[in-house]
């Protein structure tokens, strides 16, 4: 325990904002902490509304740790750890179950959580490069990561966690978390698709052990689309009036109807989904908090508005279909902080998806 103390007191004398967290075991993870922020500070409103992911069980809270790499599996158990081949091939109810094993607080991200990241990164000019051509950024010439395993061709698959260069952390600091663009997917849980309507978990209740987040859990609502407010979905995704993906001239959009509904993966640039007249102006605030809609008016030197070229695929034509951010390897510019994945069900295993582990206090 001394030297883990030791490790710790170094690690915050380098980066105030991470520390050594210890689970049930004793066994630790290196851990960046996020303090909460409203709305408008990463949107443009005004609303002083606390982001969602600081909100748990309608309490707000001061912030949330992050794992500051991708998880790595020890025991059946995910850990935070440098330099090391990133958990792989585990369907997301394995992701968070081994994360709320570890003891109270711990649990897989969520999608509130790594909402929260990628707009406090856009509003801050900060979205970070990652793992998304085979070792190197798709717009880094020279730089590769250390390999971790290779494609049958030869070519760099998986990185070492946190072996990419400091344009890599979120913050482009050594303080930053690292690899939220490409390397490999990362289940996020909380939020999903039922044949097309969005459906979520309440604020951030899906980091507590408390909440059921199985394929029929009552927590799962979904979104009133005039309203904003949460509503019992009538389980077929077909309520009245709330938030669903349609998928017009090959982009997709939110309506309260879908004209075009095929059981594969489409995809459009984040940056080009819009919202069709019916959806009012607080649920495309909510869709907008949750980093699922562009905030076309955010302005600012360093704001890109094409958000990085990062991709959005989707299939709304299934019962269930759960969420991966990031990207992987081979995704390109489409990889990304606001690069999401809607095409798989919850069971869905491949070595290009993984997770990241999470930590908030009581909740």
């Amino acid at each position: 325990m001394a030297n883990f103390e030791l490790s710790a007191f170094a690690l915050k004398t380098i980066a105030p904002n991470n520390d050594l967290l210890m689970d049930d075991k004793g066994m630790p993870s290196v851990m960046a902490y996020v303090p909460k922020f409203r709305l408008k500070d990463v949107l443009s409103t005004d609303s002083d509304t606390i982001h969602p992911a600081f909100r748990v069980n309608g309490t707000e809270r001061d912030g949330f740790w992050i794992g500051k790499f991708q998880s790595k599996s020890i025991n059946g158990r995910p850990y935070a750890m440098p330099g090391e081949d990133p958990a792989n091939n585990a369907s997301l109810d394995t992701f968070v179950s081994q994360a709320r094993a570890k003891g109270e607080g711990w649990h897989e991200v969520t999608a509130a959580e790594w909402a929260a990241l990628a707009l406090w990164c856009h509003k801050n000019g900060c979205e970070p490069k990652g793992n998304n051509n085979y070792g190197r950024d798709a717009s880094e010439s020279t730089y590769k990561a250390i390999p971790a395993n290779y494609e049958s061709d030869g070519r760099t698959a998986r990185v070492l966690t946190g072996t990419g260069p400091i344009t890599w952390s979120h913050d482009g600091t050594l303080g930053g978390i690292w690899d939220l663009n490409g390397n490999v997917w990362e289940w996020c849980s909380g939020l999903r698709l039922v044949n097309g309507e969005v459906q979520i978990i309440e604020d951030n209740n899906a980091c507590d052990p408390a909440t059921d987040l199985s394929a029929t859990s009552p927590a799962w609502k979904a979104i009133d689309a005039a309203t904003g407010a949460l509503v019992t979905p009538n389980g077929s995704g077909t309520t009245s009036g709330t938030v669903k993906l349609d998928y017009v001239a090959n982009k997709w959009q939110y309506a309260t109807a879908i004209t075009s509904q095929v059981d594969e993966s489409r995809s459009c640039q984040f940056k080009d989904i819009t919202c069709a007249s019916g959806v009012g102006d607080n649920a495309k605030l909510l869709l907008q908090a949750l980093a699922f809609l562009p905030d076309t008016e955010l302005e600012g030197d360093s704001i890109d508005a094409n958000y990085g070229g990062d991709g959005f695929w989707a299939n709304n034509a299934q019962a269930e279909r759960c969420l991966y951010r990031g990207g992987y390897w081979n995704n390109g510019s489409y990889a990304g902080v606001f690069s999401s994945n809607l095409h798989a069900p919850r069971s869905y295993v491949s070595w290009g998806i993984g997770g990241r582990v999470a930590f908030i206090e009581n909740p």
